[in-house]
């Protein structure tokens, strides 16, 4: 936003949350730089006369910003970008952690439960940022939320495991070479996204999943301790995570 541009709160406010809004609609991003851009102006000149913000956005800014999301198209390379860095994050962070436990080994279910879970993570956490974009939530709540949003997926993956022991279907073992040739695949894949998505966020998530287990498995704490603090890190880690990016998107 125009920093030259003297606006009350309430409309660096809306702004932000428009931005969030059409960020978690797939819109493109130099569309939305663009709306948000003009629509600043709008707000400017209207506060200047001394009138309401309500005179341009309307009575209520949800509609207001559905009726903005609905005049543009939705941008599928940024739909598919966020798409591929979930999926391949599910698989990965899974990937990374039972390489340092040995070689690898999945069921059908296993590998379906995780595309599932990926698509219900995805669906989640645009909703999620819709939901924020559109009501008046405290930092607090709006922490509260993404904490509830990381923890499904969770509790999602310790069901699968649960439902992976009790319902049995095809196992695919990986030998000791197969395990470290996926291993090196999918570093350089996630490098290769993270480049052509120009985000860190698949490298952050895959690292706050992976090196809690990872280094609390070195120190003296007994296993389940190590697993229950590891969970809690990760889930605090992705959260604050999520957060962190709600507020500089909708920042900007």
């Amino acid at each position: 936003m125009n920093n030259e541009l003297n606006l009350s709160d309430k409309s660096k406010e809306f702004l932000g949350n428009l931005r969030v809004y059409l960020f978690s609609s797939g819109k493109n991003s130099n569309e939305i730089d663009e709306i948000v851009e003009e629509l600043e102006v709008h707000l400017f000149e209207t506060e200047k006369s001394g009138k309401s913000i309500e005179k341009i956005i309307g009575k209520s800014p949800k509609e207001y910003m559905q009726m903005v999301s609905n005049e543009m198209v939705i941008d599928y390379r940024t739909w598919a970008k966020y798409i591929c860095l979930i999926i391949f994050g599910s698989f990965s962070f899974t990937i990374f952690s039972d390489l340092l436990k040995g070689t690898l080994s999945y069921s059908v279910l296993e590998l379906v439960g995780h595309l599932v879970i990926a698509g219900i993570f995805i669906v989640s956490v645009f909703s999620g940022f819709k939901y924020l974009s559109t009501t008046n939530q405290s930092a607090k709540k709006q922490l509260l939320i993404l904490y509830a949003i990381v923890l499904l997926p969770i509790a999602l993956f310790v069901g699968l495991i649960f439902l992976n022991k009790a319902i049995y279907t095809p196992v695919i073992h990986f030998g000791h070479t197969a395990s470290l040739i996926i291993g090196i695949i999918t570093a350089l894949f996630i490098i290769v996204m993270s480049f052509w998505a120009k985000t860190w966020t698949l490298i952050i998530i895959v690292a706050i999943l992976t090196l809690p287990d990872y280094l609390l498995s070195m120190t003296s704490l007994k296993q389940v301790t190590q697993l229950q603090a590891s969970q809690w890190i990760s889930i605090g880690g992705i959260a604050i995570y999520l957060w962190i990016t709600y507020m500089l998107e909708k920042n900007k």
